[in-house]
Parts: structure tokens; C-alpha cells; sequence
């Protein structure tokens, strides 16, 4: 299943994907993170029973997150990509948070920062967790898992490197994108099997593979989880491949027209273009 998160005549509701649009489930549960508490069986149960179809036309597509979910960003997990930033090998994941206002959804403009030229793509593999829980072995992790989805992280490098906590530069408002939706980890199949490619206006500048990451996502999944409980809806960003433009001779940031995807076969594909953020009204807000 691909369940999304989605405003149909003003009103937000969320769903499972099908070829003529998304069957609502907002009746059913309220919003995601109930929906994925209750597990993949029991939404598979009421898409059986049916509901409102929303047509795809005109919908506008939210990032599938659910309320109050944390966002938790792995740096660092691929290794050519940190031999591309000059790093030494982690021995600990690299972890930093993300706010919910820094990302759209499939079709949403990604704002290119008023504050910084050095605006970075950065596909990736998120994980959302199902069941929650606290102290996580890595035998038990694929069990927590929900589903899939995925991620433009993106970094704004100049913020990112003005000292050595990166929080500024990976929280620029609606900098990222995620999505399109969920897909159930049971439709994704084993996720050391799936590969991330980013595309710049159709060129591919990333492909990694997921079997490549240095901590595995169960690695994560216990890293994680021994310092912070996990909850329903939570996400895990593992890391993305090498071929950042920070990287590339010469650099290649992103700007206003380009065209971002973000292409994981077996999960989906997030497309977003590029807009320079809007002036504020009335003067800079602090």
C-alpha cells in the first residue's frame, strides 16, 4: 500500500494510493500516526471496506508526515560520500534533527534560500516507524518499520559549516521535500534491495545503494532508540549517496527553474522544482 497525506477542497485528509487517485481513510483514523499505530493490517482491513475516492487531479500533496512526528537525519552513511566530504569513517551514526516546516510535498515548490548561494541536493531513504518502542534490538527492528518513503534532504552548506552543529543549515524553511507517500514495508520488500538516484533537471547526479549504507538501518533503528523513544509516524533519514554539487568541480548548488527528483523504484519518485523564496511582506521577520 501507499498511504499519503493530501488537501482536497481545503481540507487535509490522508489515504491509500490507487491508479484513479487516493481512497480517504480519514474516517477510519484521524491522521497518520493513528492509522500506522494501528498497523498495516487493519488499514488494509478498511480499504476493503471503502470510502470517498479523491480524484488525483487538482490534489495538492502534503508531506506524509504525521503529527507531532520527529524527524531524525542520519550524516555521513554511505562511504564514498564521506570520502567525497573528506571525512574519516564514523564510528557512531551522525545525527541531527529536522523541523516539519522545512519540507513540501510532491509538486511543491522547494524554496531556494534568500540567505545563502550554496543550496545542496541531497536524495535519500527515510524510514517511518510503525510500532513504537524504547531500547531496540537490531533483531527486532524490521518489526518497528512502517513503510518507506523519500526524502530531498538538502543542505544549505554555508549554514551548515558555520560550526559543528549542522541544525542551521539542514532546517531552512521549506528547503526539503518528502514523499510522495508511504509505502508499506511490506510492498517495498527488503530495503537493502533499493537504490537512490537524484536527478537535476533529468541528469542523474546521485545512485547509491541501500546495501551500502554503513549503519544499516536496524543499526539505526537501536542507535536511535536507546537515547529517544520511537513513536508512530516517526522518521529516520539514513543518509545520502555520494554526487553532491558541494562536492563537484566545479560546485553545482541549485537554483531557481532547476527540477529535483528523487527516484527510489519500489517505493517512488518526489519531484519538486526549484523557486528563490519569496521577499517577506512588510520587512524581514526575526
Amino acid at each position: 500500500m501507499k498511504l499519503a497525506s493530501f488537501v482536497h477542497e481545503g481540507a487535509p485528509g490522508w489515504g491509500v494510493v490507487q491508479d484513479d487517485g487516493v481512497l480517504s481513510l480519514t474516517h477510519a483514523w484521524p491522521d497518520l500516526r493513528a492509522a500506522l499505530a494501528a498497523g498495516a493490517e487493519r488499514i488494509a482491513q478498511a480499504v476493503r471496506q471503502g470510502g470517498a475516492r479523491v480524484p488525483a487531479q487538482g490534489l495538492q500533496w502534503l508531506p506524509p508526515l504525521a503529527p507531532g512526528a520527529k524527524i531524525l537525519c542520519v550524516g555521513l552513511n554511505y562511504g564514498r560520500h564521506v570520502a567525497e566530504a573528506g571525512r574519516e569513517l564514523p564510528a557512531h551514526p551522525s545525527v541531527f534533527p529536522r523541523y516539519a516546516d522545512s519540507f513540501v510535498g510532491q509538486g511543491e515548490p522547494l524554496w531556494k534560500p534568500a540567505a545563502s548561494d550554496r543550496y545542496d541536493y541531497e536524495g535519500e531513504l527515510a524510514v517511518v516507524i510503525g510500532r513504537g518502542g524504547r531500547h531496540i534490538p537490531e533483531r527486532e527492528a524490521a518489526a518497528h518499520v512502517a513503510g518507506y518513503t523519500c526524502m530531498a534532504e538538502n543542505s544549505v552548506r554555508d549554514f551548515q559549516k558555520h560550526n559543528t552543529q549542522v541544525t542551521p543549515g539542514k532546517n531552512f524553511e521549506r528547503s526539503g521535500a518528502l514523499g510522495p507517500w508511504i509505502t508499506t514495508a511490506d510492498e517495498a520488500g527488503d530495503p537493502r534491495r533499493l537504490e537512490v538516484i537524484s536527478r537535476l533537471n533529468g541528469e542523474t547526479m546521485q545512485r547509491g545503494s541501500v546495501a551500502d549504507l554503513i549503519f544499516p538501518i536496524a543499526r539505526l533503528i537501536a542507535y536511535l532508540s536507546a537515547f529517544t523513544p520511537l513513536s508512530p509516524g516517526d522518521i529516520i533519514a539514513t543518509g545520502t549517496p555520494e554526487g553532491v554539487g558541494a562536492s563537484r568541480k566545479p560546485p553545482r548548488f541549485l537554483r531557481a527553474g532547476d527540477v529535483l527528483e528523487i527516484d527510489i523504484p519500489g517505493v517512488g519518485c518526489l519531484r519538486n522544482a526549484v523557486a528563490d523564496e519569496p521577499s517577506p511582506a512588510g520587512g524581514i521577520h526575526v
